[in-house]
């Protein structure tokens, strides 16, 4: 009985084996086709990117700015004296010739001043008579006696001093007149009235600017510099000035005048340049825009400033392969900044491809695909790194999208 039992567990266990082994093997098959079915290791994305040919860098740059039209020479017009304004009889816009009286104060105050003064001058004038008549009697009388050396002497003393206080009475007769002058204000040149300070019934005071006129005989385009390009104007620099709103109204002037101080708010300088034959379209107060040549003859290679990056805190930019089609990090020496370019002197070669978008994210040695070259900065235009593709070639999916300005 005890060997039937035996024989009966050994045949249970061999059957579990069995089992066992089965499973295995399934499972170990299963792995197998999940190990085949993944598929191969993804390729390596070739990104798109924008590039510029690196060219001679030559006859500087040309910035653009924008100004305004105004007068060469603008003056206020005030009165010399204060008091109450009863007239003015000009407005903006107005046109002013010479001479002509703008604005009038009550002149009753001077007026009576200048009467006063006329009184006081006919008052000295009669003891100005009085003594040289006295004078005319005292003379043949000293002679033979009947008259004191002493007092002929009082009379000539009398005289003098009449003669003295007349001239007084009339140094204040003409600076009352002149105060009543004062109280008409006249223009002294032709011109526009471009602003009025006062109205009539105003009491103002003395240089208190009651009008404001545009002289007629030049007018300058006024620019606000940046501080470097305000040092990069060379002496006798000409400018072509051209209106905003009508492309064909144009002028070329000189630098005429150059701020030495900053705008305390902008920190800009205000340049002046006079106008040669402006013509009447570009009226006071019309926006215009400038072209000013900077830099002078600039040497070494030009590159666009998008195309600068920064590797191990120098700067670098990524050049590209055109054979291999790949990228590469390398450092350069820049001799200046500008505006829209960088001027570099060692590191690159005329002709070279350097990337100007997508530069954040690139890495060594990784393909690219040349979407289009832009035209270098500063010196010959680029070429198309790639010709463009046939009418019936359809273009990657993706192609050229940005996010944030790079290509991706």
């Amino acid at each position: 009985m005890q060997q039937a039992v035996s024989q009966r567990t050994s045949r249970c266990g061999s059957g579990l084996v069995s089992v066992v082994s089965v499973c295995t093997a399934l499972l170990i098959g299963g792995c197998e086709l999940e190990q085949s079915a993944e598929p191969s290791a993804a390729p390596e994305p070739i990104r798109p990117v924008r590039v510029a040919e690196v060219a001679e860098a030559g006859g500087g740059e040309e910035i653009t700015l924008s100004g305004t039209i105004e007068a060469e020479d603008s003056i206020n017009l005030a009165f010399r004296v204060g008091g109450q304004l009863i007239q003015r009889s000009v407005n903006v816009g107005d046109r002013v010739r010479a001479g002509q009286t703008v604005a009038r104060l009550d002149p009753e105050t001077a007026r009576n001043a200048a009467d006063a003064a006329r009184a006081n001058v006919a008052a000295a004038m009669a003891r100005l008579v009085e003594t040289r008549a006295t004078i005319a009697r005292y003379e043949p009388m000293v002679a033979r006696g009947f008259v004191a050396r002493q007092q002929f002497d009082r009379a000539v003393e009398s005289r003098n001093a009449a003669e003295a206080q007349v001239e007084a009475a009339e140094a204040k007769l003409r600076s009352a007149e002149n105060q009543l002058s004062f109280t008409e204000l006249v223009a002294d040149a032709a011109g526009t009235v471009t602003a009025r300070g006062a109205e009539p019934g105003e009491v103002v005071a003395a240089g208190q600017m009651v009008v404001q006129l545009a002289r007629e005989g030049g007018r300058d385009a006024v620019f606000d510099f940046p501080s470097r390009v305000k040092d990069a104007l060379a002496a006798d620099t000409v400018i072509e000035v051209v209106s905003t709103t009508d492309p064909k109204v144009r002028a070329v002037g000189r630098v005429r005048e150059v701020s030495p101080q900053a705008d305390p708010v902008t920190r800009t300088f205000r340049v002046r340049v006079g106008l040669a034959n402006p013509p009447e379209a570009l009226r006071l107060g019309s926006s215009v825009s400038g072209k000013v040549p900077v830099g002078g003859d600039a040497e070494g290679l030009s590159i666009p400033a998008a195309a600068l990056t920064r590797a191990d805190g120098q700067p670098a930019v990524w050049v590209v392969d055109p054979d291999t089609q790949r990228v590469a990090l390398r450092s350069i020496d820049v001799i200046a900044y500008e505006l829209d370019r960088v001027l570099v002197q060692h590191g690159l070669m005329p002709g070279d491809l350097v990337v100007t978008a997508g530069v954040q994210s690139l890495r060594p040695d990784q393909p690219v695909r040349l979407f289009g070259a832009a035209p270098a900065v500063g010196g010959a235009g680029g070429t198309p790194a790639e010709p463009p593709a046939a009418p019936d070639e359809a273009a990657p999916e993706g192609a050229g999208e940005t996010t944030g300005g790079t290509p991706r």
